[in-house]
């Protein structure tokens, strides 16, 4: 960033200032939350998916019995959280002595760094990590690495990925698995999930961050089962920025057509760096008027160097006059914009005018429409 781009965003207070973010986690939520607040962007909180204890831990401690008796070749650590929450049902049911003297024998390959961190911390070690921190790059290096007929057993990672499991099958290997927590979807009828699709739709978030394929699944389910599905995915292709923690979370948005953002390092601070960097320096609309240079900061108007924070209507007009850069913007498309006809368009007009407060900016082009005074 140039020292005049950090003059201009210090003028708007925070890094983030007059930005919206929606979060679409449900655990780690607080963090994400907590940093871009921090940096005074306003965040839409709205879980997407949601992670689930089992209400009875009876199958977690039969997968485990099995994976104890079967002696695995192989242990598939897919998540941090999976494996702790799998030795912490394991040692409240008496069996986690026999569980990691099971897998002490074993080799234990591990998804990314997270996952091996908890298998290190359950007094165990790896003999190595997926090259993509994915499951698939990960059955890819049993595959490769290790003979056929082993017997390989799979901590699942909320949603059971069946291609891979069918893959270690069709190699010969004896696959058993268990799954610690599990994922499910927004129910229909979640306001917070109809309140996110509704603001992605009217263009009134910036940015929505992923940080689990499941909770893209979830919103585009969601938004689905609303009715919305292309307002929203047609948003995110035009105004909404998707964020993505990396790869395997970016594979449903490209599926859907929304090519998202996504930091070198698949890393939630490196999510935070890549969101705050790319709406300081990128998301900030310029034009310079006869009245001086207009910019538009997520929701914040810059005018003659003052801020101004527009509503959600006011808004809406405002962008679509900066994106034209002079250009007469006809009065039926603002219309269209707000949803509403000629009257609805003119009043939004007139408390835009007021809330900018420069006489003139907004100039009237009679019987065509309305253009930025450039």
């Amino acid at each position: 960033m140039t020292q005049e781009e950090r003059a201009r965003a210090a003028a708007f207070g925070d890094q983030l200032s007059g930005f919206r973010i929606g979060v679409t986690s449900d655990r780690r939520s607080a963090d994400l939350i907590d940093a871009f607040e921090r940096r005074g962007a306003a965040v839409l909180h709205a879980p997407t998916v949601h992670m689930h204890y089992a209400a009875d831990d009876a199958p977690i401690i039969a997968d485990t019995r099995r994976i104890i008796a079967a002696a695995p070749d192989v242990l598939l650590a897919t998540t941090s959280y999976g494996m702790r929450r799998w030795f912490e049902v394991a040692d409240a049911a008496g069996l986690g002595e026999e569980l990691q003297r099971a897998l002490a024998a074993s080799t234990i390959l591990v998804r990314g760094p997270k996952a091996r961190g908890a298998v290190r911390a359950a007094g165990l070690d790896d003999a190595g990590m997926s090259d993509e921190e994915t499951t698939a790059s990960l059955v890819g290096k049993v595959l490769a690495e290790q003979p056929a007929g082993i017997t390989v057993a799979v901590q699942l990672h909320g949603q059971t990925d069946e291609g891979q499991l069918r893959r270690l099958g069709a190699a010969g290997d004896r696959v058993l698995t268990v799954a610690p927590y599990t994922w499910s979807n927004a129910e229909d009828d979640d306001d917070r999930a109809t309140r996110l699709i509704d603001a992605i739709a009217a263009r009134q978030l910036d940015c929505v961050t992923f940080t689990s394929a499941p909770a893209v699944d979830g919103l585009l389910l969601a938004a689905l089962a609303r009715g919305r599905y292309a307002e929203m995915t047609e948003a995110f292709r035009d105004d909404v920025v998707a964020a993505s923690v990396g790869p395997v979370t970016s594979v449903p948005l490209a599926s859907a057509g929304i090519e998202p953002l996504q930091p070198d390092r698949y890393r939630m601070g490196a999510l935070i760096r890549l969101v705050c960097e790319h709406l300081e320096e990128r998301s900030t609309r310029r034009v310079l008027t006869r009245h001086g240079e207009v910019a538009l900061r997520g929701s914040i108007a810059m005018v003659a160097g003052r801020p101004v924070r527009l509503t959600p209507s006011s808004l809406a007009l405002f962008r679509a006059l900066v994106a034209a850069k002079g250009a007469v913007v006809p009065r039926h498309d603002l219309a269209r914009i707000l949803d509403g006809d000629d009257h609805t368009m003119e009043v939004s007009l007139s408390r835009l005018r007021q809330s900018l407060a420069t006489p003139g900016l907004v100039a009237t082009v009679v019987k065509r429409g309305y253009r930025l005074d450039v």
